[in-house]
């Protein structure tokens, strides 16, 4: 018994005294990672560095273009060094990890929570139904043994693709808690995902986790380093920030008691209500319409305005039809949007630096609602500055944003479209593409007579564009 006690005692005393002598590393405690250099990590190959800006090319698989700099971490493994995964110094139990990552076009890559549970990254674009394997999924666990096409079990699909394209970038949050261990390292909890969101998205809430995903580099731990997959392909992340995991975390995932009442796009592909722009105004005479490749749009009615757009499910109408409602309804998905208060899409400046106007008023502006298709999908029509004007957005193919088109019916001079407006930064990334607000989403214009005017009002960027009566470009996102 005696004998006994010591073994014990000795192989509790052991771990614990290794998880105090971590504790001063542990990620937890720290407010992020400075990607100044590499040195928060251990041993990273060749194909990792950091770098001060960051591209894609849409047209190029597995491909990053870099500048010179600091601040973002990249790994650019090619055909002849494939690459290697990177490994914090820090180590991680319960934690609350946010960072921001990129994609390069057809790219994979992972995070692993202490070496051993994989979410997984990739560029999953326009994709429909979403699996473990895809971005945002919980990877498999795996198991030789098992029959072939079964070998992998207990992975978790995300709720529905919240995804960006490449190039752009993606935030996400992952609320963690890590298995917990007795004295004598035997298991007494499993590790558990309280949450994730991705791009503002809940894909993930209250996942237990049985065992290591498919790829750990070790066995289960109360601290393990954080780890980046690096032999898939190119991808860069930026802005990783820790904090501790609250103690009443899995309380808070409850919500509340009131189902949600969500809008059926097969039944109903259009809803009008009011909508509140996240950040700013209420608009009053809105319609959100809805695809099956689950890109849709809301159009403000008052001012030919496409204010937002967004990937995965449709319309959570719950603030609209419960109870007594306040009119109005939300995107349920990935939200892209274009503007904090709308104002006309088209305005007549004297030149390209006039200001922009501020309402309707003036501009002999009236809607004339729209028209629907044999899918009912509105084309909007109104008239101003005497002529018939007709917006017409329609689902780019693969679901990887939005084509529209303004006809005027009349050719009416000088007349501009403002298709961004109060964003941080527009970069001209190649003819005819745009980068939009610090890489959230594209602008793509084919054949355009006029470049692209890119203004400064408010210490803010606006893009115009002049209207010679037929205007169409794209929106990727």
């Amino acid at each position: 018994m005696k004998l006994n006690y010591l073994k014990f005692g000795t192989t509790a005393f052991v771990w614990l005294l290794g998880t105090a002598l971590a504790s001063g590393q542990q990620l937890a405690d720290q407010s992020g990672i400075d990607l100044k250099d590499l040195s928060a990590f251990k041993n990273p190959g060749q194909t990792w560095s950091v770098a001060g800006g960051v591209t894609a090319n849409l047209n190029e698989v597995n491909v990053l273009n870099v500048t010179k700099g600091t601040g973002i971490l990249v790994n650019q493994p090619t055909k002849k060094v494939t690459g290697s995964d990177l490994l914090t110094l820090g180590e991680h139990g319960d934690i609350v990890l946010e960072l921001d990552y990129m994609m390069a076009k057809g790219a994979n890559s992972g995070i692993y929570l202490q070496g051993i549970y994989e979410i997984q990254l990739e560029d999953s674009w326009g994709m429909l139904n979403s699996t473990a394997s895809n971005n945002g999924g919980i990877y498999a666990r795996w198991d030789d043994a098992k029959p072939e096409g079964k070998q992998g079990y207990e992975g978790h699909a995300p709720r529905q693709n919240a995804s960006k394209a490449p190039g752009l970038w993606q935030h996400i949050r992952i609320a963690f808690q890590a298995a917990k261990f007795d004295g004598s390292m035997k298991k007494t909890q499993n590790a558990r995902i309280i949450s994730i969101e991705l791009n503002g998205v809940m894909i993930h809430d209250n996942i237990e986790l049985f065992g290591s995903t498919r790829g750990a580099n070790g066995f289960e731990k109360p601290i393990a380093a954080l780890r980046l997959q690096g032999d898939h392909g190119a991808v860069a992340f930026k802005n990783i920030k820790f904090s501790k995991l609250p103690a009443d975390a899995v309380s808070r995932q409850r919500g509340n008691d009131t189902d949600p009442i969500y809008i059926d796009v097969a039944t109903t592909p259009n809803v009008r209500s009011f909508v509140d722009i996240r950040g700013g105004t209420k608009v009053v005479h809105a319609i959100s319409v809805s695809s099956p490749s689950q890109v849709h749009y809301s159009y403000d009615l008052d001012n030919g305005y496409l204010f937002q757009a967004w990937h995965g499910d449709f319309v959570d109408a719950t603030p609209m039809w419960d109870g007594r409602g306040n009119g109005t309804s939300r995107p349920r998905g990935s939200l892209m949007t274009f503007t904090k208060k709308p104002v006309p899409t088209l305005a007549k400046l004297t030149d390209a630096n006039a200001a922009w106007l501020p309402d309707t008023t003036g501009t002999g502006f009236r809607t004339k609602g729209y028209m629907v298709d044999d899918n009912n999908r509105p084309t909007f029509i109104y008239n101003m500055y005497g002529t018939k004007v007709t917006d017409a957005i329609k689902v780019l193919d693969g679901g990887q944003g939005l084509n529209r088109e303004i006809s005027l019916s009349t050719p009416v001079d000088n007349v501009y479209a403002l298709l961004a407006t109060g964003v941080s930064d527009i970069q001209e990334l190649s003819k005819g593409v745009y980068l939009i607000d610090g890489q959230s989403f594209y602008l793509k214009f084919d054949d355009l007579k006029d470049k692209p005017v890119i203004r400064d009002t408010n210490g803010k960027k606006d893009l115009i564009v002049l209207v010679r009566g037929k205007l169409n470009y794209s929106i990727l996102f």
